[in-house]
């Protein structure tokens, strides 16, 4: 299912979900999995019911979960990590999303993991130390230099995507991150640097708990409706060009156009 889910040519997906057992990284169960916006708990620790596109609890009291893997794996499919890259997981839980991504980029690949949670961290540590080329920091990904990436892969919600996530991406690079583009509208946004700037492009509906240091507001001067976050082509930083007629979302260092790079 999380192979189809991907929409992805990658023949490795399907042995790779297969690989990396999900309960492994939930504690032992029951587990309290979220239906209808509540957590109930699963009547015995039969890793069968983890193996649904649900999401399971990590930490009930702050609402921090385990994401939907479907969801996890269409963003896999788009963001299509490669053999030898470098990826950045921010929002990293207990590793789960980051093992596989530590999978798909063996060969000599490495993953940086962030998760600001400090027990969470300590179980994500704990949980990838047989995976090779990862490293796990509590800390918070927005207020720390990020090295270049070839993929940067954010696990909570974005309200102001900070700019130093975006210079830190190599050409070819991508992020990938759930969008707040309003209060009533998340969607996955998929960008790309390309010769001709950052590429932007809206993928499908995504909620996910705020991101702590990107999730103020008040940092948007211009906030889209859902119309307007959907039309996204392209993003700029503010030092490099100014907001335009072309802008639908304007943040203090950068802004959201509707019109593709090339067109500049």
């Amino acid at each position: 299912m999380m192979a189809v889910a991907s929409n992805s040519a990658d023949e490795r997906l399907e042995r790779i979900f297969e690989l990396v057992p999900r309960e492994a990284f939930l504690g032992p169960g029951p587990w309290q999995i979220k239906v209808n916006r509540r957590y109930v708990e699963t009547p015995s620790a039969d890793p069968c019911y983890v193996y649904q596109n649900v999401l399971v609890a990590l930490d009930v009291t702050k609402g921090i979960n385990n994401g939907e893997p479907l969801l996890h794996a269409a963003w896999i499919g788009a963001a299509a990590p490669k053999p030898g890259e470098m990826v950045i997981h921010v929002g990293a839980g207990t590793g789960y999303y980051t093992a596989l991504l530590a999978m798909l980029v063996l060969p000599n690949g490495d993953v940086q993991a962030f998760e600001i949670d400090r027990r969470l961290a300590d179980r994500a540590r704990e949980n990838l130390e047989p995976f090779e080329g990862v490293a796990v920091t509590n800390d918070d990904a927005t207020a720390l230099p990020m090295q270049s990436a070839n993929l940067v892969y954010v696990s909570a919600g974005v309200i102001a995507l900070p700019a130093h996530w975006l210079e830190a991406l190599r050409p070819g690079g991508r992020i990938i991150f759930p969008w707040q583009a309003n209060k009533r509208t998340g969607l996955a946004v998929l960008i790309t640097r390309t010769a001709a700037g950052y590429e932007a492009r809206p993928l499908m509906p995504a909620w996910f708990i705020p991101c702590v240091g990107a999730s103020d507001s008040a940092e948007c001067s211009k906030l889209p409706n859902s119309a307007d976050a959907w039309s996204i082509r392209s993003v700029w930083l503010t030092r490099d060009r100014s907001p335009d007629e072309t802008a639908v979302a304007i943040y203090k260092d950068l802004w959201f156009s509707s019109a593709d790079c090339q067109n500049f």
